[in-house]
């Protein structure tokens, strides 16, 4: 039984399906047919690799710029969180569709594992923090339950849980940053940044999988968008509160934009992997500054 059925392989879901199928909570894994039971990988690990991108990067930007004990408890709290994200998912909506499947108990058991990692990286954090870290992941929450609440009823696929999910996600770098020690202004830049980058790209990802099915591409909301982000950033940077090298970061993301939807469209999987370059380039750039202090 596969995971996905074949239309939904170039779905952009938070730019993960670019690079792989991105949902496949409804075709697999599911009850025994003909003696084949569900896959466990298929449960426990996400399929995509652009969600493990908007997870991976705060937490490296954060390691870059408050390595600390509680900078690395967080961020396993933060994969756990993450790879827990798939069977939390798989598990709701079997409930919400009011049936229990061999798959359903594996994901929960699953589920709970993943649950552990996490708990145990915020109790070492509590233990461990030199700042009130919890202020950005309670600022995260709504935007995390929404993104959840979207996985259960299969509405994950829609422009706001997408980029909720993101947006969730990167408030790790905000938490890690002030329970090293920063004030929560620059913590909360740095998310500021991610997220930026987030909605330029998420935007974009949409646009280039509508252009490769012969559908409208929205360039100029897109161009839009690109700006609108830059804008943001430049004026965080004028209060002071992210690096001006973050500014040309998400600039930068904006000229990817720009050549993308002038060049001739590329497969799927070829925007995927320069969403992930993209996203280092960014963390990169933006460590850089607030090490140099531009």
């Amino acid at each position: 039984m596969r995971e996905a059925k074949t239309g939904d392989r170039q779905h952009p879901h938070i730019i993960t399906a670019v690079t792989e199928n991105s949902d496949a909570t409804d075709e697999a894994p599911g009850p025994t047919v003909n003696g084949v039971r569900p896959r466990i990988r298929s449960i426990a690990l996400p399929t995509e690799h652009g969600g493990w991108g908007f997870t991976l990067e705060p937490i490296l930007l954060g390691l870059l710029v408050a390595a600390s004990a509680t900078a690395w408890e967080l961020s396993a709290a933060a994969l756990g969180v993450f790879l827990a994200r798939r069977p939390v998912k798989i598990v709701s909506t079997d409930i919400v569709r009011k049936r229990w499947l061999p798959r359903t108990r594996i994901a929960l058991v699953v589920s709970l594992l993943y649950g552990g990692i996490a708990l145990a990286g915020v109790i070492g954090a509590f233990l461990t923090t030199d700042g009130p870290f919890w202020i950005p992941v309670l600022v995260a929450a709504p935007f995390a339950l929404y993104a959840l609440r979207a996985d259960a009823h299969s509405r994950n696929r829609g422009l706001l849980p997408e980029l909720s999910g993101s947006i969730a996600m990167g408030a790790t770098v905000s938490a890690i940053a002030i329970g090293s020690g920063w004030d929560l202004a620059p913590a909360f830049g740095l998310w500021l940044v991610l997220a930026a980058r987030d909605v330029a790209a998420i935007v974009l990802v949409r646009g280039q999988i509508r252009r490769n099915k012969g559908k409208a591409t929205g360039a100029s909301k897109i161009y839009a968008v690109q700006t609108a982000c830059t804008a943001a950033v430049a004026i965080a940077a004028g209060f002071g509160i992210v690096p001006w090298l973050s500014v040309l970061a998400i600039g930068l993301v904006g000229v990817v934009a720009l050549v993308s939807l002038i060049r001739p469209p590329v497969e799927a999987r070829v925007i995927g992997w320069t969403q992930m370059a993209v996203g280092l380039m960014v963390v990169l750039l933006t460590a850089s500054g607030v090490h140099l202090g531009w």
